[in-house]
């Protein structure tokens, strides 16, 4: 399988961060949407990166469709429950992190416009997502060992990408110091291998 995607895209983290944890081999394609001659529109009529690329030459896409794929392709290290209702939960999770990334490369995006052109409405339109956003997350989370359920799971690698891009794109956003917990939680994610192996450069 080979993966095309940009190494600093939170989606794409996630989905590495599954292939790490599950020990599923594959190859590592970097390309970016947004320059000129970049593959992704053809691989994927969105124009998105991640893309995965089965052996048989089809493609999947977005992240989600990806690592549910991924999840049932391997036993090892399982990441979404087999228990339906377990696994809805573990899905809406990940849909509420995925969420605050969307806004935060919203914002990230915005910011790359001319200055003249940014609209501040709606970057405080996109902050309001990410605030609403953590704040939910830390509430759910409180002091437990794992977000989405009591073992490590899907939900758990989306909100690791999450918080991860966050510090990456918008360090002023200040989830640090207004969430505590989701600091404590981060920071026992973050020696996990896989996700060291999948730290995006420092540009």
């Amino acid at each position: 399988m080979k993966l095309i995607t940009s190494y600093t895209s939170p989606f794409g983290r996630k989905v590495r961060i599954v292939l790490a944890e599950k020990r599923i081999e594959y190859q590592i394609i970097e390309d970016n949407p947004g320059v000129a001659g970049s593959s992704v529109p053809e691989l994927n009529p969105l124009g998105k990166v991640p893309i995965l690329i089965m052996d048989d030459g089809r493609t999947l896409y977005d992240s989600r469709v990806i690592v549910d794929f991924l999840d049932h392709s391997s036993p090892v290290g399982k990441l979404i429950p087999n228990d339906q209702r377990q696994a809805i939960n573990v899905k809406r999770r990940e849909a509420l992190a995925d969420g605050i990334s969307d806004a935060a490369v919203l914002i990230r995006q915005e910011r790359l416009r001319p200055e003249p052109l940014q609209s501040r409405e709606w970057v405080a339109h996109q902050q309001a997502k990410i605030e609403r956003g953590l704040a939910s997350i830390a509430a759910e989370l409180d002091e437990k060992k794992w977000w989405g359920s009591e073992q490590f799971s899907l939900a758990d690698v989306a909100l690791g990408c999450t918080l991860a891009y966050l510090d990456f794109r918008l360090p002023e956003q200040g989830w640090h110091s207004n969430h505590p917990n989701l600091l404590k939680f981060y920071n026992k994610l973050a020696e996990r291998p896989s996700f060291v192996e999948t730290s995006p450069p420092l540009i």
